[in-house]
Parts: C-alpha cells; sequence; structure tokens
C-alpha cells in the first residue's frame, strides 16, 4: 500500500526543500523525494545550488579573495607575509565542508518538521484532482501519494553543441569548482554569472583566464554604467573578456583548442589546459513522465505554469529553474513558500519586480528594478543620482574603493524604479533597495533615513541625494 501525504515535492534543491518546510509548518503531511548523491552514494539534499552551485562557489570566491589579497594587498596594510603558498587541495576540502554544513542543516530541518525524505527520482504516474500517485525511482521503489504535488526539479547546465561535457577538459560548473590544480590556462565560454565568478576563482589562483563571450556587450542585463565600469574593474584585474564572439569549433585532446571569429569577424584560436562552459542550463523535466500524464511544457522545455505556478494539471504545481523566470535560488524560494501558502488555502505572493540579482565577483554587482536603458527604451522619464566608493569613507578604510551605487527614480513621482550597485558587499546593500521597493519608497524616502556612518550603506543614502543633485560628499 502507498504511503500517503497531503503534499509531495519533487526536488531537494532551494525551492523543493523550502517548499516542503513551509507546507510542514502549516500543518500539512509532507514528503520530500530528490535524487541527488555525494560521491559516496549518500543522499545529498540542496539541489545544484547547495551542491555544486551557490554555496560552493561562494566558499571558492572567499578563499581565492583571501588569496589574493595575501599576495597582493596586505602589504598596503603593514601586514608582511613570508613564504606565502597555496593548499589548493585544502581550499576545496573547505568548500567541501561547507557544503556538508548545508546538506546537514537541510537534514536537520527535515527532521525538525517532520518532513519524510525519499532519495530517488520522482515520476508522475497517475492523478487528478482527487490526488496523485507519485513513483520513486531509486535503490529500490515505490509509489507515493498525495494530494498536491510540486515540481521543483531545477536544472542543468547547457553544453556547447559540438562541445559535450568530459568532466576532464571540458567542464561544467560541477567540474569547474573541483579543478585539482590550478591551470597554466583557463578558458570560459560564457561571461554570465557562473563564468564571471568562476573565472575570477581561477584567476585569482594564478590562471590566466580569457573569457568568451557571444553577446556584443558585457553583462547586457544590467544598467550600461554599471556594466562598463564592471569591464574595467575585471581587465585590470587580468581577465581578459572578448565579446561578440562566435564559436566554430572545440578540439580536446590533451588540451583543449577553441577556434572562433571575434567581434570583428576575423578568425581566431587559443589553446587551454581547461575549458569552462557556463552558456546557461536547461530545465529538467526529464524523468517526470511529463508527456504520459499530459504536464505542459513550453518551446524552452519549461514546465507551464500560471502567475501562481498553477501547472495545466489539477493540484500539480511547479517552481524555481524549471519554470518561467529567472533561474535564481531565492527566486525559486520564494514561489516554494507561496505554492505552500496557497496549497493550505492563504494568500501567497512574489513580486517579480522586485528579485534582487547578485554576480559575487570583486567588486561585487547586484541590481533591482529597471535598468536606465530599460527605462529609456519604454519611454519612462527619470532621474538618476550616483555616488562614488571612492568617496565613502568606509570603503576607503576597507581599501576597496571600486564602483557606485546608481538610483533611478520616476521623473514625476520620485519613486524608486531601479538601484543598481557595483562595489564592495553590493550582495547586503542591495537588500535596503529591495525593502524600499517593495514599500514604494521615493529617492528622497531614502535621502531622509539616518544611515550609520562610516558605513558603505550611506552610499546608498548619497545616491539617493544625488537624484535630487544635492549630494554631500561628492
Amino acid at each position: 500500500m502507498s504511503k500517503s501525504f497531503d503534499v509531495i515535492v519533487i526536488g531537494g534543491g532551494p525551492g523543493g526543500y523550502i517548499a516542503a518546510i513551509r507546507a510542514a509548518q502549516l500543518g500539512l503531511k509532507t514528503a520530500c523525494i530528490d535524487d541527488w548523491s555525494t560521491l559516496d552514494g549518500k543522499p545529498a539534499l540542496g539541489g545544484t545550488c547547495t551542491n555544486v552551485g551557490c554555496i560552493p562557489s561562494k566558499a571558492l570566491l572567499q578563499s581565492s579573495e583571501h588569496y589574493d589579497h595575501a599576495v597582493h594587498s596586505f602589504a598596503e596594510h603593514g601586514i608582511r607575509v613570508k613564504g606565502l603558498g597555496l593548499d589548493l587541495a585544502q581550499m576545496l576540502a573547505r568548500k567541501e565542508k561547507v557544503v556538508a554544513q548545508n546538506n546537514d542543516g537541510i537534514v536537520f530541518l527535515f527532521r525538525k518538521n517532520k518532513i519524510e525524505s525519499f532519495h530517488g527520482r520522482g515520476s508522475l504516474v497517475k492523478g487528478g484532482a482527487a490526488g496523485w500517485e507519485v513513483r520513486v525511482s531509486g535503490k529500490s521503489e515505490e509509489i507515493l501519494a498525495a494530494k498536491h504535488v510540486i515540481v521543483a526539479t531545477g536544472s542543468s547546465p547547457r553544453a556547447l553543441p559540438g562541445a559535450d561535457f568530459d568532466h576532464k577538459l571540458i567542464l561544467d560548473n560541477a567540474g569547474a569548482l573541483a579543478i585539482p590544480e590550478v591551470p597554466k590556462r583557463l578558458g570560459v565560454i560564457g561571461a554570465g554569472v557562473v563564468g564571471l565568478e568562476l573565472g575570477s576563482v581561477w584567476r585569482r589562483l594564478g590562471a590566466d583566464v580569457t573569457i568568451l563571450e557571444a553577446l556584443p556587450d558585457l553583462l547586457g542585463a544590467a544598467d550600461e554604467q554599471i556594466a562598463k565600469e564592471a569591464s574595467r574593474a575585471f581587465a585590470k584585474q587580468g581577465l581578459a573578456i572578448h565579446t561578440g564572439v562566435n564559436i566554430t569549433k572545440v578540439t580536446a585532446r590533451k588540451s583543449v583548442t577553441v577556434e572562433y571569429t571575434d567581434s570583428a569577424g576575423a578568425v581566431q584560436s587559443a589553446t587551454f589546459d581547461k575549458l569552462i562552459v557556463a552558456i546557461g542550463r536547461v530545465a529538467n523535466t526529464r524523468g517526470l513522465n511529463a508527456e504520459a500524464v499530459g504536464l505542459k511544457l513550453d518551446a524552452r522545455g519549461c514546465i507551464e505554469v500560471d502567475d501562481e505556478c498553477r501547472t495545466n494539471l489539477p493540484n500539480v504545481w511547479a517552481i524555481g529553474d524549471v519554470v518561467r523566470g529567472p533561474m535564481l535560488a531565492h527566486k525559486a524560494e520564494e514561489e516554494g513558500v507561496a505554492v505552500a501558502e496557497r496549497i493550505a488555502g492563504r494568500h501567497g505572493h512574489v513580486d517579480f519586480n522586485t528579485v534582487p540579482w547578485v554576480i559575487y565577483t570583486a567588486p561585487e554587482i547586484a541590481w533591482v528594478g529597471k535598468t536606465e536603458q530599460q527605462l529609456k527604451a519604454a519611454g519612462v522619464g527619470f532621474r538618476a543620482g550616483t555616488f562614488p566608493f571612492m568617496a565613502n569613507g568606509r570603503a576607503r578604510a576597507l581599501g576597496d574603493t571600486t564602483g557606485m551605487v546608481k538610483i533611478l527614480a520616476d521623473a514625476s513621482t520620485d519613486r524608486i524604479l531601479g538601484v543598481h550597485i557595483i562595489g564592495p558587499m553590493a550582495s547586503e546593500l542591495i537588500a535596503e533597495a529591495v525593502v524600499a521597493m517593495e514599500f514604494s519608497a521615493s529617492a528622497e524616502d531614502i535621502a531622509l533615513i539616518c544611515h550609520a556612518h562610516p558605513s558603505l550603506s550611506e552610499a546608498v543614502k548619497e545616491a539617493a541625494l544625488a537624484v535630487d543633485k544635492r549630494a554631500l560628499n561628492l
């Protein structure tokens, strides 16, 4: 006889495990199915984000930044280092420890909230408004039953046509986080979040890094002024970024040779010890049995959902990377909470207009809302205020003055339409902007708020003042 639940969540990544926790908090009997395994075959809840994405990449970014500071910046602070060396094995081991701590944390939360966890691949068998049967295929096979199913199966790295991942020379994000020796020459295809972050890690550790991007401009989704500032900063760090590139051939033998045409149409060739391919991700729908049960997919292979994450099947919901919208862990979490609350009869809510974006390079890049180019294209009148970290006392004390804060406000109402930050701790500073926009704040509202001195957040206040051309420290 099958085990019965109120809710079954397929997928244990940020969207899935958060949805399961919220459902359990709301009194729903909940199960979560996830097939991620450690190298020794043990269950590893957390999905891509925890295991080979957000968490391990931030651990390596932090470690590599410490190393880079020791090499280039400590002397300025009066810190003398003799015999500095790199223990990459220890750095990777620390990264794995951080991952394991997060895995264990999710297991603890499941136990605390009485969520049953099943290790294996979940697929829809049959059902309708009365309920669904879900098959768990793992070491053993069993059938679970529930009134509601939440699909949170995430996404997988997109391979470059003609250059499949071999996990030795041609690497996806997982392989890029586990290179056992610093490569002398590292190629990265794709200058998005993953490409820039992982390229930064290995550049700091000593690799000669070349990034090839198909789009004509770096960070086309970001505000143009911020993207140009980022381009200058990355060039100073030694990241060789080529935009407008068309890859024509990739050959992997003892090394990897990439043939391409550059932005001027000239034929080029580059050889690397390792090649990271970071050209986006594709929704994970394989194995769901979608076609057999009639689950609708769109042209990109994502599950079709309405504004409340309902699929075309009764009582089947989908969230996170497997549906429309940005493939961001925090967006998946918000959808997971909202769906659990809708199932429980509450009014779950996600505001897609205030989902922040963050790139954890140095300098960090973060934004929320509209860019200047979007507002111009839409014909929206706005005023812009910028303030450089060069004029911020805390940034000077940190020795990290690259970048700025930029606020865009409606020309007539002063309501904040977008905030864009490049500089130290941008990932943390952007939260103030998200809160302000959620409460429909004006630039004047931020300008009137007392910010601690000295703090990086003062740059946000100064940018708000600059919207009205009355910055105090510039």
